[in-house]
C-alpha cells in the first residue's frame, strides 16, 4: 500500500534530519522525503499534524513469555524488532527452537523478532551450543542471558569459536560468585533494610575478564545492562583502545536508583540492582555521550511474582511499552535533545545488531513509529497490552504517546 504520513516532525537521527514535511511509503519501503516521487499516488494517508515521525523503536532485550501479547505490547509502544534473550522455556540452543520463534513471529505480523541463541546447551555454561545451526535459524547472536559461565576456560573457548565465525557473543557482566547470594545494591540502603548486598565489584571483575578475552581472541562482545560508574568506565577505556566492545542500559537504570527501593518495593528489584545515585548519573552520562545504547529489558511476570517479600519476587519489569516515554523522560531530566535521545533507542541498536534499517531516507525498510511527544497518560495494568503488569510507574502520569507503528509499510498499531 502507498502511504503518505503528512505534517508529522521527521526525525532521522542517522542523517540528522528534523523537519515538519511529509514521508512517503510504497512497497513497505520509503519512497520520498518532503516531495512525492513520480508517479506516486496515495491510497492510504495518515496525518501526523504535532506527532514525531522516526525510525521505529529497536528493543535490544524483551522477553516474550506470551509472544502474541508481548508482540502487540511492543508495537503499541512504538518498538518494530526486539531481540530475545535465549533464557525462554526450554533455552534456545536448537536451531528448530529459533526456526519456530522466527516464524511464529513473523505469521503473527507485528514486532520482528530477532532471537540470542543460547551460547551453550541448556544455557549451563559448559558445552558449545550449535552456533552455526542456530546462527542460520535467524539468531543475531549468542547469549547466556542471566546465567554465566563460571568456567572461564570455557567462555574462551567459546569467544575464540564466536570470533573465527564473526558470530557476536552478549554476556551480562556479573561474578557469579559475588553475586550469588546478593539481592540488592551493597550499599547504605541495603545495609538499613537488612537486605543482602551486591557489589559494584561484582561488574567490574566480570568486565575486566570479559575485555581481556576480547583482546586475546577478537571477539566482538556486546555487555547487556551495565548499572555502574566503574562498569562505563571500564568500557569507555575497551572502546579507546580500539576494542570490538558495546553496551546498553536498562532504561529503568536511568531514572531509578537503590533509594526506590523504598520500604521493600518488590517492583525495585532488577537483576543487576539499581545502584547509587553517583551510579545513575554516570550511567546518564554514559548514554548520553553514545557510549551506551538504551533497551527496556521487557521481563513480563505474574502478578504472584512480585506479591512476594522483596527478597523473594522475581527481578524485572515490563517494558516495551513504556520504552518511549521513559527513555523522553531521562532525556528531559538529563537535557538531552530529542533527536540524540531517539537515536538511544533506534540507531545505536540497529549499530550494534550491524542491521540496516533505522532511518528514513528513500529506500529504507518503512518501520516507523508515531508518537505525540506532549500527550499525557496514566500507566495502569489495565492500559498495558503485555501480560506483565509489574512496573515500579504503575499509577504514574508519562509523557509521549505512540499513535502509529509501521512495520514494513504496514500499519501494525493505530492507538
Amino acid at each position: 500500500m502507498n502511504i503518505e504520513i503528512k505534517n508529522g516532525r521527521i526525525i532521522d537521527p542517522q542523517h540528522g534530519t528534523d523537519r515538519v514535511t511529509s514521508l512517503f511509503i510504497a512497497d513497505g519501503r520509503v519512497a520520498g522525503l518532503g516531495e512525492a516521487p513520480a508517479g506516486f499516488v496515495a491510497e492510504s494517508r495518515i496525518d501526523a499534524t504535532g506527532c514525531v515521525v522516526c525510525p521505529g523503536l529497536i528493543d535490544l532485550s524483551a522477553r516474550l513469555n506470551s509472544i502474541e501479547a508481548e508482540l502487540a505490547a511492543a508495537v503499541a509502544g512504538g518498538v518494530t524488532s526486539v531481540v530475545v534473550p535465549p533464557d525462554a522455556d526450554p533455552p534456545l540452543d536448537e536451531p528448530e527452537l529459533a526456526d519456530r520463534l522466527v516464524h511464529r513471529g513473523a505469521e503473527i505480523g507485528k514486532a520482528r523478532v530477532l532471537p540470542l541463541g543460547a551460547l551453550t546447551l541448556g544455557l549451563k555454561g559448559e558445552r558449545l551450543a550449535e552456533l552455526a545451526g542456530l546462527k542460520k535459524a535467524g539468531c543475531v547472536a549468542f547469549s547466556q542471558a542471566m546465567l554465566p559461565v563460571v568456567d572461564t576456560e570455557a567462555l574462551l573457548r567459546a569467544m575464540e569459536y564466536a570470533a573465527t565465525f564473526g558470530f557476536a557473543v552478549w554476556l551480562q557482566p556479573q561474578d557469579h560468585w559475588l553475586a550469588r547470594n546478593g539481592i540488592a545494591h551493597e550499599g547504605e540502603v541495603a545495609s538499613r533494610l537488612g537486605l543482602a548486598g551486591i557489589p559494584v565489584a561484582a561488574e567490574t571483575i566480570a568486565i575486566a575478564t570479559i575485555v581481556q578475552l576480547v583482546r586475546d581472541t577478537g571477539c566482538r562482545v556486546h555487555l547487556t545492562r551495565l548499572s555502574s560508574a566503574a562498569g562505563t568506565a571500564q568500557v569507555a577505556q575497551a572502546q579507546a583502545e580500539g576494542l570490538p566492545v558495546t553496551c546498553d542500559v536498562g532504561v529503568h537504570h536511568l531514572l531509578l536508583s537503590e533509594h526506590d527501593i523504598g520500604f521493600f518495593n518488590p517492583h525495585a528489584r532488577f537483576v543487576p540492582p539499581l545502584r547509587s545515585q553517583r551510579d545513575r548519573q554516570a550511567l546518564s552520562e554514559a548514554v548520553a555521550d553514545g557510549l551506551a545504547a538504551i533497551c527496556s529489558d521487557h521481563t513480563p511476570l505474574g502478578a504472584d511474582d512480585k506479591l512476594l517479600p522483596f527478597g523473594e519476587a522475581r527481578p524485572g519489569a515490563t517494558g516495551l511499552e513504556v520504552l518511549l516515554p521513559l527513555t523522553l523522560k531521562w532525556a528531559a531530566a538529563a537535557g538531552v535533545d530529542l533527536i540524540r535521545a531517539l537515536a538511544r533507542i533506534t540507531t545505536a541498536p540497529a549499530a550494534i545488531l550491524g542491521l540496516p534499517e533505522a532511518h528514513l531516507i528513500p529506500g529504507a525498510v518503512a518501520d516507523i513509529c508515531i508518537f505525540d511527544p506532549a500527550a499525557e497518560w496514566q500507566l495502569s495494568a489495565d492500559s498495558l497490552r503485555s501480560r506483565g503488569k509489574n512496573s515500579p510507574w504503575l499509577g504514574h502520569v508519562l509523557t509521549g504517546k505512540v499513535r502509529a507503528t509501521l512495520v514494513g509499510g504496514r500499519v501494525v498499531f493505530a492507538g
